[in-house]
């Protein structure tokens, strides 16, 4: 696709043309097809860890990645802190401010194994539930929370919802789990980071609380976004337009902040600038500012070095992976609603 916007001196309205086709008559290729998106379609991977990752999309319109950026962050669901039941809180933090905390704190749960929480029933299938109770004695040091020292419940909550209205009653929870949560998970869903502060308890202050984590996307709330941020940007392209030689060429590689120019040898004292990495341009311009008429700056336009920084929920081959599936079931909604 192709977005060029004209100017009409007589008329000051713009008007912008991006359909495919659209110059067809200027000789000017914009069509789209599924055989050209196969052939010039992939993806090289360039970094890859545990919680980030690096890789190359070429050969996609900026609308695709764009998709891909979108859904990541709003779309991909993952397992967060929804309620939190209070029984003690007498440190200088509010509920609502610690419960926003605990709302924050990446989970160690693999979303695809729940469901979503329906008519407001915790079960063992859309629920987690963790317990918190802490104290600091009196006399002793300011004691520090940290996100380890939640405990994950798999038999459910143990918080009575209500005295029985008689003595032989069962008492309810606030959770009704059918089996215990370890005959389905083979780890223990805990939190990914054991060291996340949540509060300092002085002497004789306690907290003692219950919270529930349930299924959700970042578009509700951004504590269940599963990326801490996904991004990308089009591979630069530098062009030295003339030769860059001797002294000219040493001070263009010095004007550079990330070296992106080095020093040929041609022999004879002679030396020239070339572009030994073009991918490590920010595009900061200062080599054009030095020679304007001799370097520029462009932007592969089908390009992309894509980004992704995972909270820890999961990999983030995994939530690319998610995204495709996220992508693939919104364009078969449409075509199912087009025929």
């Amino acid at each position: 696709f192709c977005s060029i916007y004209m100017l009409c001196h007589d008329c000051p309205v713009t008007e912008g043309f991006q359909y495919s086709g659209a110059f067809a008559a200027m000789g000017v290729d914009t069509s789209v097809s599924v055989e050209k998106f196969c052939k010039n379609f992939k993806i090289e991977i360039n970094r890859l860890t545990d919680e980030d990752m690096e890789f190359d999309m070429i050969g996609v319109d900026a609308s695709i990645a764009n998709a891909f950026r979108r859904i990541l962050i709003a779309e991909v669901p993952t397992m967060a802190i929804e309620k939190v039941f209070m029984v003690d809180n007498t440190s200088v933090i509010a509920d609502e401010v610690l419960s926003h905390r605990l709302g924050l704190i990446p989970l160690d749960a693999d979303p695809r194994l729940f469901d979503y929480i329906s008519d407001d029933v915790p079960n063992e299938r859309n629920t987690i539930v963790y317990k918190l109770h802490v104290s600091c004695e009196k006399g002793s040091q300011r004691l520090t929370v940290k996100s380890g020292q939640l405990e994950w419940l798999p038999e459910g909550s143990q918080l009575t919802m209500a005295s029985p209205a008689q003595s032989g009653d069962n008492q309810r929870t606030y959770t009704s789990f059918g089996q215990s949560q370890q005959n389905t998970s083979e780890r223990p869903l805990g939190v990914k980071y054991n060291d996340i502060t949540i509060a300092r308890l002085g002497p004789g202050q306690a907290i003692e609380l219950e919270a529930h984590a349930v299924k959700g996307v970042g578009k509700v709330h951004a504590k269940w976004s599963p990326v801490a941020t996904a991004w990308y940007r089009m591979l630069p392209e530098v062009v030295l337009l003339k030769e860059i030689k001797n002294g000219d060429a040493e001070e263009l590689v010095k004007r550079c902040p990330v070296n992106v120019f080095d020093i040929e040898d041609l022999g004879k004292g002679e030396k020239r600038a070339v572009v030994a990495k073009p991918r490590s341009c920010t595009l900061c311009r200062e080599c054009v500012r030095l020679a304007d008429d001799q370097v520029e700056l462009r932007r592969v336009r089908d390009h992309f070095i894509f980004t992704i920084e995972s909270t820890g929920a999961l990999p983030p081959e995994v939530l690319f992976t998610e995204a495709v599936k996220i992508l693939e079931e919104k364009c078969e909604r449409v075509i199912s609603e087009l025929s």
